[in-house]
């Protein structure tokens, strides 16, 4: 019987080393990509039952030409980049990392909001300001600050208790419909928006979020306040976000994610003096970097070994032939 086939797209900076070990010693030939591009992906997996994805797109062609899938592991928690209703329809799972990383973008969210607050945009130097130089709105007093949380799930509850005595007042709204964290004021997501100093968005994207900050919630943001987004480009209107910060509506915004990663030059949020803007690594961490490639590899040993995942988004209703 010839050995199933597993195939890494692109890992970025991660080193696969460990989840290629785990993958083998089930009996898996591996296969390293390094790409995003569709027929480059075809070409080297059309005997593939395992596709272990990056953030390389997933769409419903591509699922379409690799008869022989079986998952779709994703080397993440979000899996906007896959076509979750091709995949079902084809009988391949998807799978994602889980809540590894919940205290580290949680921890981010929360040194983001610190820079935001003291102005750490304007004030590192390197040669751009003269010494004396200040911005148009001033650093603001931590215990005077309303954080403002848009998703309240594991991330936004661990921000909501790192900023916990620290912040004059915390409101949030959360789209499930889960209980409020302690310390949180229940508000909604018009109030949320109009109140707050600073706002952290912490929702998945999906077809009821994209774009959901768009130029009309944007400007019924505080004037001077603070947009961070440390969950996927998508949600927030690029453009309108870029218009209120040339206009001066908006002090600054702290991302960590884009609509293109890398972005292309010229890209407005990427190039604005103030954006405070990180390489989606909110992730990351000593720890992460490990948990993220060997939890990705373990999905597919386990789907191999049982028929099931443990972190799975589908449910296909025949089993692949592949499970031993």
């Amino acid at each position: 019987m010839a050995s199933p086939i597993a195939v890494y797209t692109d890992l970025d900076d991660l080193d696969p080393s460990e989840g290629i070990a785990l993958l083998e010693a089930e009996g898996f030939e591996v296969r390293v990509l390094e790409t995003r591009d569709p027929d480059t992906i075809v070409a080297a997996a059309t005997d593939a039952s395992a596709l272990l994805v990056g953030y390389a797109p997933v769409h419903a062609d591509l699922i379409e030409r690799l008869p022989g899938l079986g998952i779709i592991s994703m080397l993440s928690r979000g899996y906007d980049s896959v076509d979750v209703d091709a995949a079902t329809a084809h009988d391949v799972w998807v799978a994602t990392v889980g809540d590894i990383a919940s205290t580290e973008v949680a921890t981010h969210t929360w040194a983001l909001t610190l820079a935001a607050v003291r102005r750490l945009d304007f004030f590192t130097l390197h040669g751009r300001r003269d010494w004396l130089d200040r911005p148009r709105y001033a650093p603001r007093r931590l215990s005077d600050t309303t954080l403002g949380l848009v998703g309240l799930g594991r991330i936004g509850s661990e921000v909501a208790a790192l900023a916990a005595g620290s912040v004059g007042s915390v409101l949030g709204v959360d789209r499930a419909g889960r209980q409020v964290p302690e310390g949180v004021t229940a508000s909604s997501l018009a109030d949320v928006v109009a109140q707050s100093d600073v706002v952290s968005i912490h929702l998945p994207l999906d077809e009821s979020t994209e774009k959901l900050f768009d130029a009309d919630l944007i400007a019924a943001m505080k004037p001077g306040s603070w947009l961070i987004n440390v969950s996927r480009g998508g949600i927030v209107d690029s453009d309108a976000l870029a218009d209120a910060l040339d206009s001066g509506h908006l002090a600054g915004a702290a991302l960590d994610v884009l609509d293109t990663e890398p972005p292309l030059p010229g890209d407005r949020l990427a190039e604005h003096p103030n954006v405070l803007l990180t390489p989606h690594v909110a992730y990351l961490s000593d720890r992460t970097a490990r948990e993220y490639v060997r939890m990705q590899a373990t999905n597919v040993v386990e789907w191999y070994r049982t028929g099931c995942p443990s972190h799975a988004v589908t449910k296909p209703t025949t089993p692949n032939e592949v499970i031993a």
